[in-house]
């Protein structure tokens, strides 16, 4: 019994100093880990400042872009309605005929189906100048309207005002600004589209209606990536849609 304990004894004994030798490794390890762990927070922080510096120039040259070359605003195109007159005027009017009113003004019919608007057309949105507009409404039939008359009616274009040369070349600026923004923002977009899609020739409606789909699409790609305000946001809204993606108050802008 007693060579047994002086055994058991020697072996706790080189287990006690095995157990040091392995302390003072863990304690080595635990040392190493405190200084990855500094550093890579230190990285994170360089990293995320590197990010937040990028961003600023990503939105400093969007706003030189939006405010020189392409600018976009907001165009009144009609006065006050006159139906909200006459309704103020007579007494006699009762709150759901005028509800009914009301409702009437925010729809629209477009491509054959009515759709609600609630900016009710009394805005256009311009890009590059207030002569270059697009409605808000997102209504571009007077384009693939005038190429169907053009196919029965011979002769040149003499019409310089025509709405048909400002849809097309407001949606030519609007993609072109689009691409450009993809790159400063280093987003890929979803759908491809030139930027003379629009111009040149004429588009049938089909072809028209397709490229108009695909640039909201772009756009509404590009508003979610710098999480604009989906509340903001309609479909067929092209340029509204853009203008609040480049608006100074979008506080995501260039993330």
């Amino acid at each position: 019994d007693a060579e047994g304990l002086l055994r058991i004894k020697e072996e706790n004994q080189k287990h006690s100093r095995r157990a040091q030798r392995h302390q003072e490794k863990k304690e080595k390890i635990q040392k190493h880990n405190r200084k990855l762990g500094e550093l890579v927070e230190k990285k994170t922080y360089d990293l995320k400042t590197q990010h937040e510096h990028l961003a600023c120039l990503r939105r400093s040259h969007i706003l030189e872009l939006t405010s020189v070359i392409f600018p976009i605003e907001e165009v009144k195109t009609s006065m006050r309605d006159p139906a909200d007159v006459s309704s103020e005027s007579d007494n006699a009017m009762t709150s759901s005929t005028v509800s009914k009113l009301a409702e009437a003004r925010r729809t629209t019919y477009l491509s054959g189906r009515w759709v609600c608007d609630d900016h009710n057309g009394d805005t256009s949105i311009s890009i590059t100048g207030p002569w270059i507009t697009l409605p808000n409404n997102g209504d571009y039939s007077a384009y693939y309207n005038w190429v169907e008359e053009k196919k029965t009616t011979q002769g040149p274009d003499m019409e310089h005002n025509n709405p048909a040369h400002t849809i097309s070349a407001a949606l030519c600026y609007a993609t072109q600004l689009v691409n450009t923004l993809s790159l400063i923002l280093d987003v890929n977009l979803p759908k491809k589209l030139c930027n003379r899609r629009f111009c040149g020739e004429n588009l049938s409606r089909h072809r028209f209606t397709r490229a108009v789909k695909k640039l909201n699409a772009n756009i509404l790609h590009l508003c979610f990536s710098q999480h604009v305000n989906l509340d903001l946001l309609h479909p067929l809204h092209t340029l509204r849609n853009l203008m609040y993606l480049v608006s100074p108050d979008t506080e995501n802008l260039g993330r």
